[in-house]
């Protein structure tokens, strides 16, 4: 007879053995004691339940190591099975008889448990847990009532020991979580390590039902993402996916959108801080195409050019009840500038844009202006900071600005918007805004003139907090000017010590440029700002 036949003999146990263990558990657990005279004697039907879920948790634990034990006698299998049911019974008989009262927080330095729902790690500095320290962690999880639904093991790094002591414990919770956190939880890991211990929790969450699954700072790649298959592969009803500053190359990308079955729920897609390039982006697309509830898309930074730009605006078509969109950061060109400016219209939900540092340029920038100008009527942020937006398509910046009542925060910083651009887009913010609170128009080349009209559009608004023209071109008279503006309000100016009085472009002509201020102010002044009716 081979070992492995043997070993079959011990296990796993028939299943009359572990009825037996069950009733044996359950009496003891209900005998009077000297513990049970210390922490209260559990009744025989809570002791008959807390039994059930012990030899559950135990047994689960001990066929994982049955089938990595290189013996294969399942001997020290049975001596696990064994252990983990004492120490589970240990824990039950010190935790007492349960009453409604128990359990509705806890709070340590490190672990939070609130509302009997949420356990969560992250708190204090990153630590680096061993296996003993894990157990301690844990220990709630264990509790054979507790009512854990999310689990933030965020901050915290877990190595192969430590993953083994949470395998088993997330095992028997997957039925029960609908919200998984486990951004940077592998930090200073080796790479093989880092994998393994990812395939690990990956194998023990397979199957949950989750909403929410967050995977940020892991540095995955694609052989991160393909650790994560199995958890992935079981995801149907995802509503909230966080895959940021993972390396999400362009393979990790395919990779992605080929493990998730399904993104019919999808309301929260972040890819935010990745390596995804125009072919990754392409692939995003797919996912985005086929989420037709998305409602926050974040994909900033991630070295997306022209091309995955256009793929991406074209899949945000599909997205009709989107309200959030951040594609700051990346290399979209005019072309997918106007390739956006098409589908926003389909945005009638739409409260925040984030557009800051595409190279869209004066094209790209008024074909935007004038699709926001006839849509979203409720927005509150619009952000087109860095994109080489000149005078010329101040106008249309303008008209737009005038059209978004609800406005929040306005940021149009590093731009050449100049006097000129600035002046209209004061004249925008002066009618109503009424919650108006931050305007950042910070290196725009802007003189006297237009700093003392953005100031005066600004400084009555109720609520208002910031004002930021600094980095431009005001005189010193300019820059007493508007400190004078807000002299009962000066926490919301902010600092102007990066002004240059000269400018760059400074000549014989841009001195006269002061006195000529004036009379430029008093000629905008009768340009009209369209507004929707």
């Amino acid at each position: 007879m081979d070992s492995k036949t043997f070993s079959m003999k011990l296990w796993p146990p028939s299943q009359s053995t572990r009825l037996m263990l069950v009733e044996r558990m359950t009496k003891n657990l209900s005998t009077p004691s000297v513990l049970s005279r210390k922490y209260g004697l559990l009744s025989k039907e809570e002791a008959e339940e807390d039994a059930k879920q012990i030899e559950v948790v135990a047994f689960a634990s001990a066929s994982r190591h049955f089938e990595k034990e290189p013996d294969g006698d399942g001997s020290s299998a049975v001596q696990l099975y064994a252990k983990e049911s004492s120490k589970l019974m240990l824990d039950v008989i010190r935790r007492g008889p349960r009453t409604k009262e128990d359990g509705n927080f806890i709070e340590s330095d490190r672990v939070r448990v609130s509302h009997e729902t949420v356990f969560d790690i992250s708190g204090g500095r990153r630590a680096f847990i061993d296996a003993k320290e894990a157990e301690e962690l844990l220990k709630p999880l264990r509790d054979l009532h507790n009512k854990f639904t999310k689990i933030c093991f965020s901050n915290t790094s877990f190595g192969l020991d430590s993953a083994h002591v949470a395998e088993p414990i997330l095992s028997s919770l997957r039925d029960q979580l609908t919200e998984i956190d486990l951004s940077d939880f592998i930090a200073g890991r080796p790479e093989t390590e880092a994998l393994e211990v990812m395939t690990i929790f990956s194998s023990a969450l397979e199957g949950s039902n989750l909403r929410y699954l967050n995977l940020s700072n892991n540095a995955l790649g694609e052989k991160g993402v393909r650790a994560f298959a199995g958890l992935l592969k079981s995801q149907h009803n995802l509503e909230e996916l966080y895959l940021m500053n993972d390396g999400i190359s362009e393979e990790a990308a395919r990779a992605v959108c080929e493990l998730i079955p399904s993104t019919d729920r999808l309301r929260v897609l972040h890819f935010h801080n990745n390596m995804t390039g125009d072919e990754g982006a392409v692939a995003i697309s797919e996912l985005v195409k086929h989420s037709p509830l998305l409602e926050d898309f974040r994909c900033s930074s991630a070295r997306v050019g022209s091309e995955g730009g256009v793929a991406l605006a074209e899949a945000l078509g599909s997205c009709t009840s989107l309200k959030k969109l951040d594609l700051r950061d990346n290399m979209f060109g005019v072309e997918s500038g106007i390739a956006l400016s098409k589908v926003l219209r389909r945005f009638s939900d739409l409260t925040e844009i984030y557009l800051s540092y595409l190279n869209l340029e004066d094209e790209g920038s008024l074909a935007l202006a004038n699709a926001l100008t006839e849509s979203v009527p409720s927005l509150e942020v619009l952000e087109m900071a860095g994109n080489d937006i000149t005078a010329e398509a101040a106008p249309a910046l303008a008209a737009c600005v005038a059209a978004k009542q609800f406005l929040t925060k306005l940021n149009l910083a590093e731009n050449e918007l100049k006097d000129e651009g600035a002046i209209l887009i004061a004249k925008a913010l002066e009618e109503g805004h009424g919650q108006l609170n931050e305007v950042d128009l910070s290196t725009n080349s802007i003189r006297r003139a237009g700093a003392r009209c953005l100031a005066q559009a600004v400084v009555s608004k109720p609520g208002f907090k910031l004002l930021n023209i600094n980095g431009n071109f005001m005189s010193d008279e300019g820059v007493d000017e508007v400190k004078e503006v807000f002299e009962n309000s000066s926490c919301v100016l902010g600092p102007l010590d990066d002004n240059d009085p000269e400018g760059e472009d400074y000549d014989e002509e841009a001195e006269e440029g002061d006195d000529d201020e004036g009379e430029l102010e008093s000629k905008l002044k009768g340009l009209e700002i369209k507004q929707e009716e």
